[in-house]
């Protein structure tokens, strides 16, 4: 296959990746399988290196591949996440001891690792948000089917949780909220913002994230019945992991 653009056609690396692409969709090619190496391509394509290494870009961006250094290139197919905003954070779900994740996993194994649970001054922003200068902070990972697809940070009042279960590692069944619930803290309403932007180098190494990957940012208040913002919990996601799903009436 000559390099040469023909007219109104894509070009060559496209070409390339839509092959690829359809072997991977159609299971020709399954999850965890290498990919034809920069070497392969150039001789199956007679294409130059740069070529070939365009092609494989295009689906590692995609999050359709990963590449591992000094092995190649490797299928990642993974089934999305698919997040309910309100159904996830029901009072049903948490007031019953589950976790809000048994929502999105829906039985799918799920981790949560990284866990850092300290005391910190407030930025500016928090501060506002939460009327508290003193948090305590939450901060972990969480991976589904062995995959890291989401970091969260949470900040607390540290006057209103101080001694209790929410500062500690484990917070028990129904997490930080059933634990707000026992302070007489319940949250009653939830405000989610959400944006989109590319991850800093933490970021990417905390979720193994391949170049080119975006995050979902996702910024939630939880407030008591009398309004007072109890949680301030901003969210990292692996933009390819998930499907965020949001019901409301006309």
């Amino acid at each position: 296959m000559s390099e040469s653009p023909v007219p109104h056609e894509p070009p060559i690396y496209r070409r390339i990746a839509d092959s690829l692409r359809s072997r991977i969709l159609s299971g020709e090619l399954r999850d965890g399988d290498r990919l034809p190496g920069e070497n392969t391509l150039m001789a199956d394509y007679a294409v130059a290196r740069a070529t070939a290494r365009q092609a494989l870009s295009v689906l590692i961006n995609e999050g359709l591949a990963v590449p591992k250094r000094g092995s190649g290139v490797y299928v990642r197919l993974f089934k999305p996440i698919r997040r309910h905003g309100s159904r996830r954070l029901a009072r049903t779900q948490w007031g019953q001891g589950r976790s809000i994740w048994d929502a999105d996993t829906r039985g799918r194994p799920f981790t949560v690792d990284e866990v850092e649970v300290v005391r910190e001054q407030a930025t500016d922003a928090i501060a506002g948000v939460l009327d508290s200068r003193e948090v305590w902070v939450r901060r972990r990972r969480y991976s589904v089917d062995a995959r890291p697809v989401q970091l969260s940070t949470s900040y607390f009042p540290a006057d209103q949780v101080e001694g209790s279960a929410v500062t500690a590692v484990e917070t028990g069944p129904g997490g930080v909220y059933a634990r707000l619930s026992d302070l007489g803290l319940p949250p009653a309403h939830f405000t989610e913002e959400v944006r989109a932007r590319m991850p800093g180098p933490r970021e990417c190494t905390l979720l193994g994230l391949p170049g080119g990957t975006p995050v979902i940012v996702i910024d939630r208040t939880a407030y008591t019945a009398g309004g007072r913002p109890i949680e301030l919990n901003e969210m990292v996601l692996d933009a390819s992991a998930y499907v965020l799903q949001y019901d409301f009436d006309a």
